[in-house]
Parts: structure tokens; sequence; C-alpha cells
């Protein structure tokens, strides 16, 4: 049966654009003629995303991929400004790392409350109003507004534990956690029993308390996504102290000091900053193990500088100080590891402010591109005299008449732009 935890996802985001301009004239009884009073758009929706405490998977997002904020509403008349769209909030698990899809590069790590704004909405377009002047008393155009950020980002659940058991499949971990805490995971003699972590809170004494999470077992390979792959290491990178659970017995047929060793491997091929995450290794069952079995490897993990421990967790062998003992350890520890974001959002003021290209795209035919050029025109009265001046006068500013100059336009040459075509008149 398909597990209903879900830690990965792919979504879309989209904000709103902001609403357009107005271009409008006062009437009014006994007034001959009013002027320019066009309002402007209202800004569009932006996308933020908050973390939720009720929530614990991201099984909503394998269902709904692309997320579209609401767009500002039009400028109206009598300078009625358009209204502002409402933001749209989503809601995932705390602990969720925002990434950009491509890049892989963090945007935000939705562990605190605060909310967090991804994608901003498009700032609403000018009436014509703001248009006015001594010189151009009727303008009959008005600027659209701007389109909304988009990203396409990766989502990855990374569970907030202080503490991660670690070790091979049916080492006892799932029995550990059960004993010194309420959760109540799956318990069975056969590996992979536990398939999603499992969070369980841990009492020391009053007021003191820490998270511990029961990881799916790992196996060799895991680095390289084999098994559980990472799966399971995703959401060790959180974890402040690791407990090393390892069969001491060997009752399988194992060797403990190799799984040991492989367990370590795994996580330094996955990263190298988790291979020097402070470990406790539990030596489990300890109860059908030799006392030279015990005393063998625990010379062995000792002569590393690690802390090692012998428990049964069937019997609640030397467990009832293993709650002190790892409390008192993350005292001594960093708090819980927040990932810093590293994707920066394109810096628009760094660009040309007007960018355009000039390519010719036929014996008599050029082709314009500039986005900014085609929400001028789109607000723009191409019917009306003063509207086309302003229109020329960007082409002018911008160098886009000088480079078709540049590469030899003729009179009667076709003008493309966008869905609008010219004549080109010397």
């Amino acid at each position: 049966m398909p597990s209903n935890f879900i830690d990965t996802a792919t979504i879309w985001l989209h904000a709103g654009k902001g609403g357009d301009g107005a271009v409008s004239f006062h009437r009014e009884k006994f007034v001959a003629a009013g002027g320019p009073d066009g309002g402007d758009g209202g800004r569009g929706g932006d996308i933020v995303f908050v973390a939720d405490d009720n929530l614990s998977t991201l099984m909503d997002f394998r269902y709904k991929r692309k997320y579209n904020a609401p767009d500002g509403e039009n400028g109206r008349g009598a300078r009625q400004k358009g209204r502002d769209a409402e933001d749209l909030v989503i809601r995932v698990p705390r602990g969720t790392v925002l990434k950009e899809a491509e890049s892989g590069l963090v945007v935000a790590d939705l562990s605190g409350s605060e909310p967090v704004v991804v994608a901003k909405g498009g700032r609403g377009g000018w009436g014509n109003a703001r248009f006015a002047t001594p010189t151009r008393q009727i303008p009959r155009f008005a600027k659209p507004g701007l389109p909304g950020e988009d990203l396409h980002l990766r989502l990855e659940l990374k569970v907030i534990a202080d503490v991660g058991l670690i070790g091979f499949p049916n080492v006892g971990k799932s029995t550990l956690i059960s004993v010194i805490s309420a959760a109540k995971p799956k318990i069975a003699n056969y590996h992979f029993t536990t398939l999603t972590p499992v969070l369980g809170v841990v009492r020391v004494a009053d007021e003191q308390s820490f998270v511990c999470a029961d990881i799916p077992g790992l196996i060799e390979g895991a680095a390289d996504g084999v098994g559980l792959g990472h799966d399971f290491l995703r959401h060790v990178e959180r974890c402040r102290l690791l407990l090393h659970v390892v069969d001491v017995s060997g009752c399988e047929g194992r060797d403990p000091k190799a799984d040991f060793e492989q367990i370590n491997h795994e996580l330094a091929n996955f990263s190298a900053e988790l291979a020097q995450r402070p470990q406790i290794v539990l030596g489990n069952k300890c109860d059908v193990a030799t006392p030279e079995q015990i005393e063998d490897f625990r010379q062995y993990i000792e002569a590393q500088g690690l802390t090692f421990l012998p428990i049964s967790a069937a019997t609640r062998q030397g467990i009832d100080n293993l709650p002190k003992l790892v409390y008192a350890r993350l005292q001594e520890l960093p708090p819980v590891k927040v990932f810093e974001p590293e994707y920066v959002r394109p810096d628009k003021s760094a660009e040309p402010k007007r960018p355009f290209t000039v390519e010719k795209t036929g014996e008599h035919e050029f082709t314009v591109d500039a986005p900014w050029l085609e929400r001028i025109l789109a607000g723009t009265n191409v019917e009306d005299y003063e509207s086309l001046q302003y229109f020329q006068t960007q082409l002018g500013d911008s160098g886009i008449l000088d480079e078709l100059v540049r590469q030899d336009v003729q009179e009667d040459d076709t003008i493309k732009i966008g869905e609008y075509e010219f004549d080109y008149v010397f």
C-alpha cells in the first residue's frame, strides 16, 4: 500500500499581474473640456509561504502543481485606483525547504513562524492622468500593469528533530523510540518496517525534553540513491546529534564494526558536514550478545573518541539513563540547522532599463524584440496623434530608431513589434 508521506514535490508559481492604468476623461454637465482622470491599476498578488504545524506531508502538492496569485484590478475613471489583489498564501509543513528547481539553490527555509514572500506581484500601471503635461493635455494612453514573478520550485521536507536514530534496517531503532517516547511506529522482525520518519518527544524532566526521529534504515549505496537512499539521508540533515544504533550481537550474521563503518561511509558520501555530526553509539541487543562481543565493540568505538552505551531496547536494559545522557549532550551543541537562502532574484535594476534587439527578418522587414515597448503599445491609442507622438518619442529615446538606421532601414520597410506592424517613414 503506497504511503501518504510525501516529502518532495515540484511546483510552478506565478504571482499576479498588476492592473492596467485607465484611459478616461472627466465628464460633467456644463464642463466642456474635462481633463484626463484615468486611475492607476492595483498591485498584483504576492505568493507567500507559511509553516503550518498541522501539516506533516507534501501530499497536496502531488495533485496541484501550478499556483497563480490573483491579478490587480484595472484603474477606473475619476482617478479611482484599482484594488490591490490579495496575496496567495500557501501552507507547508514546518521544516520544508524551498529550492529553485533548475539551480537547486535555497530560496527559503520554512522552519520559523514568519511568512516568506517567494514570488512578488507586478506593479499596477499608471492611468492617463499621470501623463498630462502643459503640452500634452489630453493623453489617450496609459501604462499596463507589470507581470508578476514566475518561479519553478522544488519543495523538500526535512524533519526538524534534535536527535536522529540511524543504523541498518532491523537493528531496533523503532523499538527504541517506542520505549523512550510516546511514538508508536510499526515494529516487526523484517527489514524496512519503517518507511517514513517517525517523530517522538522524549521527556527527561519538567520542562526538559527533546525531539527524536526514527529514520528509515540505511543500506550500502544509499548516498547514491540505493534503497531508500536520499529519502533517508534528507531527514538527518537537521539533527544535532545522531544515535547510531548497531546490532552488537551480530544475530543476523552481520559484523557490527563493518555496519558502523558502512553507515558512516554513506553519511560522508552524502555530505561532508553530516559526517562530522556528533554521535553516540548504542550497542543494541546486548541481552543476546556475549560479554566478549560487547567489550570488543566498546573498545573499538571508544578508540575513535565516541561514547558507547550497551542497551537492549526489547528488555529496557541500559535505557533509563539514555534520555538524560542525550539531553546533557544536546546542551553543548548548536541549535537545529536552518538552511540560509542562496537564491538571488534577478536584479532588474542592474539590467538595461529598456533592453531591445533589432533583427532583419526579411528583405524589407525588421523585428524589434522589446517587451517593455510592447507594454507601452498595449496602452497606446494608435489612432490618436498625441499617443503616437509619445510612442515615437520612446522609440527615439531608447535608441531603437538609431539601430534601425544602422541596419540600413529604408522608407516603407515593415517594422514588427510584438503583434503590431508599422511602415517606416523618414
